[in-house]
């Protein structure tokens, strides 16, 4: 611990001190010198300098060192002391170690001889921890030292003044010199920087070692040597490393103060560790113990430490590695039970609840509900603040707490539903412990776990789980089970394990509201009864609202409807799950129902909605933590939007996605090898492009899913073989689609399935395209009723009919104006327009002012200029329809125009139409 001769830099005036001392010594002078100070600040290391320089100056040197072990052993320090001196009578010998009759000063009278033929110098370590009766032997020694030549060097870790250690409490013939030690300046740690390390360090560095030892000398002298040690050099940029070494070291010195402490202060420490800062110090005192408060001296004993300091009338530990290696020093048990008082304290005291969960999150069970509102309330606030590992925390302490089935139950539940965010196989498995439970109070709890799981994905362990529940199941819990475990059988995958026998079919028309949302969507999928499906979907939405309702039947009925063209109240009842979900923070589901609203977008041609939402879902779900069965449903959907929006690239990108191998994978799958194939046929990959759609379809298929509104792989695997030159096989399929959609009844599935036969006829193409035209007109498919009007007025063009191309391109143009410029509708359209020769493919209206309206003013008059109402203006433009009064508003007063007559004629001359054209 010594650098060049200097126990440490810093030191110099104590060390000059003592030098005195000794060479008074040498003439015979006798002298009393205490150095008091903290832990670490170097009294032992000035005491061993001084020692070695009277040695050196041929003194007879004595020693001794208080210890904890000896603090109850008599005259532990003076037999220290005496051990070496000669002469020493068998009396003393044996009352030093018990075995004779006291005297009470055992050994003094010889050593106060042998001092008379060799100056002695006495050091005595910790004082503070001297046996009763060496204190008082040593307080004897200095009374006597008038006239003898004996010098006594004390160190002691007590207070800020060096007679607090006992020994020169009393007045005595000999002056006693007091040197009180503090801590490292910035310029010492500069020198002891330099000086281990062997280079000055950079400024940075030797700041952060003043903070990071807070100037103890022992600290700073063994983190930088072993920093040294390690080869680094004293730079700004290994300030890291030095903070680790410096925490470990800080850990030592901790470790080996509380070593030295009564049990009381221990026991304080220890309350500052862990509720420091939110406790004053009487209810500190409190949770130390009894003997706290009335200990005396304790609060200088606690600062004389140096693990604390003092903040007004506030005590706190100096920094968070005192802290750690406070705790690290308390067993398991010890500290689980002091959190759990810390936490009973601070909840008494009205602490905030972040604060009292974060003692509850250490502590054992406390058995009181409070504790369990705390965490909650905890978590609730976490979610909001986006803080999913911390709300997870709180809720999995809250089930230690003892509490009754059914709320330890809904208490699962709800952390099954944030569990999917961190661990969602731990929350599957949550899910399924709580449908297999038994007691007639959870019923409602077994049906809505089965709800989330399902409605996550997870499939074959949950349909198990419900199968095990269904008989001992009441009436409202078999109906809503046996309503989930059908819509779980689209997912399903061939399981032996599984035996339906016990599951009782759907009824034609049920009563249940979630038995219709199921049934509706049977119906939907095998494309029958279109009226039915309607009334059931209905009956299933508006029968079971607010936040007991089911989800997966509720959704099941919004998909059903917007099958059935029913898609403004698809969207509303879209809406109202996804808002109440939200609430529930159930974010697999919520992003479920996220990307299903972003299909209905996509499908009526809204693509800044679609993008949104699909955005919106992996925001609320993280990609990687949606279930495998559901994952690939939003790939697909991200695959289409992107298509659409004529992202090319980063649709190959998100389609790159490997293809589902085997047959162990739900009909998400089928949706992503559909959007898969549409990139292919967009890259000319005809065959690869087949293949997909066609595997898609036979996924469905197998599963009973014939209606070609839910996805129409059948035109668009007639595409692919139409390209392919496989004429008949594409008429055929079209064929089917035609069929299939004449059976279900929606004009949108008609239409679309229309436009497949267009595409792909030999014959009649324009008839067959303008059927489309027709049936999709006024219909909520907007998507495909403008690639009828584009596979239209390409065909019209060809041949050579510019004047029915010319009506269907203009109306084709409003749909451009709510599309982005790069878009694939947008560029279909440009490329017609070019092929009409007209010169306006980028929209320029030819007046003055055009250019001074905002993007918004210039899209909604875009849309009025081509007899679009303000309502549905409103509704293409996601905005409200006073909004587009205003936008119109302003339009009109920049182009100095009196209404929409005229701003008709401006668009149209920008399309380079006449206005005679209808």
């Amino acid at each position: 611990m010594q650098f060049n001769g200097l126990p440490f830099p810093g030191r110099e005036r104590e060390q000059a001190a003592l030098a005195r001392v000794v060479t008074d010594l040498v003439e015979g002078r006798p002298a009393v010198v205490t150095i008091a100070g903290r832990p670490g600040f170097g009294q032992r290391a000035l005491l061993g300098w001084a020692a070695r320089l009277a040695a050196g100056r041929g003194l007879r040197v004595l020693r001794a060192e208080a210890t904890v072990g000896e603090s109850v052993l008599r005259y532990g320090a003076v037999d220290q002391v005496l051990t070496p001196v000669d002469g020493l009578g068998d009396g003393a010998r044996r009352a030093l170690v018990g075995q004779g009759p006291d005297s009470r000063l055992p050994g003094l009278a010889e050593l106060l001889r042998a001092a008379r033929d060799r100056p002695t110098l006495v050091t005595v370590a910790d004082v503070g921890r001297l046996d009763p009766v060496s204190l008082r032997w040593f307080g004897a020694l200095i009374r006597r030292l008038s006239g003898t030549p004996i010098a006594v060097l004390a160190g002691s870790t007590g207070g800020h003044h060096p007679g607090w250690c006992g020994i020169t409490s009393a007045p005595g013939p000999v002056p006693a010199t007091q040197l009180t030690l503090s801590a490292l300046t910035g310029r010492d740690l500069a020198t002891a920087v330099a000086l281990i390390c062997g280079e000055p360090g950079e400024e940075p560095f030797t700041a952060a070692a003043a903070e990071a030892t807070a100037g103890n000398p022992e600290v700073a002298h063994e983190a930088l040597r072993r920093f040294a040690g390690r080869g680094h050099r004293p730079l700004a940029a290994r300030v890291p490393e030095l903070r680790s070494l410096a925490a470990s070291v800080t850990g030592e010195h901790t470790a080996r103060v509380l070593s030295g402490l009564p049990d009381t202060a221990v026991a304080v420490l220890r309350a500052l560790a862990v509720c420091g800062e939110l406790l004053d110090l009487p209810l500190l005192y409190t949770l130390a113990g009894p003997r706290a408060a009335r200990e005396p001296g304790l609060r200088a004993t606690l600062e004389a430490t140096g693990l604390t300091v003092t903040s007004g009338t506030a005590l706190r530990l100096r920094n968070a590695d005192v802290r750690a290696r406070v705790l690290e020093e308390m067993t398991a048990a010890e500290r689980a039970d002091l959190f759990a008082r810390a936490a009973e304290l601070a909840h008494r005291a009205a602490v905030p609840d972040e604060d009292i969960t974060r003692l509850l999150l250490a502590a054992r069970p406390a058995g009181e509900p409070w504790a369990v509102h705390t965490l909650r309330r905890t978590c609730a606030a976490a979610l909001r603040a986006g803080r999913s590992a911390e709300a997870i925390a709180c809720l999995t302490r809250a089930l230690e707490e003892p509490m009754e089935p059914g709320p330890r139950a809904r208490l699962g539940l709800e952390l099954a539903a944030i569990e999917v965010l961190a661990a969602p196989e731990a929350g599957d498995r949550r899910l399924e412990e709580i449908i297999r439970t038994e007691g007639d109070q959870l019923a409602r709890t077994r049906t809505r776990a089965a709800d989330l799981g399902l409605t996550r994905g997870g499939v074959e362990g949950l349909r198990r789980a419900m199968l095990s529940a269904l008989p001992a199941a009441g009436e409202t819990e078999r109906a809503e089970l046996t309503a989930l475990f059908w819509l779980s059988e689209e997912e399903r995958e061939d399981d032996t394990a599984l035996t339906l026998a016990d599951v009782p079919p759907l009824p034609d028309r049920p009563p249940c509201p979630a038995q219709a949302g199921a049934r509706a969507w049977q119906l939907a999928l095998r494309a029958e009864n279109l009226p039915l499906t309607r009334e059931l979907a209905r009956r299933a939405v508006t029968g079971q609202e607010g936040g007991g309702a089911l989800t997966l039947p509720r959704l099941a009925a919004a998909r059903a409807l917007f099958l059935t063209d029913d898609v403004e109240e698809a969207e509303t009842r879209l809406d109202v799950l996804h808002t109440e979900l939200r609430r529930r923070h159930a974010r697999a589901a919520a992003a479920l129902v996220l990307a299903v609203r972003g299909e209905l977008h996509l499908r009526r041609g809204r693509l800044d909605r679609a993008e949104r939402d699909a955005v919106a879902a992996e925001r609320s779900l993280p990609h990687a933590r949606w279930h495998p069965d559901t994952a690939p449903y939003l790939s697909a959907v991200q695959i289409t939007v992107a298509l659409e929006s004529g992202q090319a690239d980063r649709a190959r990108a998100l389609a790159a996605t490997a293809p589902p191998t085997g047959e162990r994978q739900g009909t998400a799958w089928a949706y992503l090898l559909f959007a898969q194939g549409m990139v292919g046929l967009l890259d000319g990959r005809v065959t690869e492009a087949r293949e997909r759609f066609r595997s898609a379809g036979r996924r469905l298929l197998r599963r009973g899913h014939l209606n070609p509104a839910l996805m129409p792989w059948r035109s668009m695997a007639a595409r692919a073989c139409h390209a392919a030159g496989d004429h008949e096989e594409a008429e055929r399929l079209t064929g089917e689609e035609i069929a299939l959609a004449r059976r279900w009844g929606a004009p949108s599935a008609l239409g679309w399935a229309q436009l497949g036969a267009g595409r792909v006829a030999r014959e009649r193409r324009a008839d067959r395209l303008r059927d489309a035209v027709r049936t999709l007109r006024g219909t909520p498919s907007l998507l495909a009723f403008a690639g009828a009007l584009t596979e239209l007025a390409r065909t019209e063009l060809d041949a050579g009919d510019h004047r029915a191309a010319s009506a269907l391109v203009a109306e084709l143009a409003t749909f451009t104006t709510t599309h982005r410029p790069s878009s694939r509708l947008a560029e279909r359209v440009r490329t017609l327009t070019e092929r009409l020769g007209r010169s306006a493919a980028s929209g320029t209206v030819p007046h003055p002012a055009w250019a001074t309206l905002t993007e918004a003013e210039r899209r909604t008059a875009t849309l009025a200029g081509h007899g679009r109402g303000n309502r549905e203006i409103a509704e293409l433009l996601s905005v409200t329809t006073r909004t587009v009064e205003l936008r119109l508003s302003g339009a009109y007063r920049k182009l100095r125009i009196r209404g929409r007559a005229e701003l008709r004629t401006l668009i149209r001359a920008a399309e380079g139409y006449g206005t005679d054209v209808a």
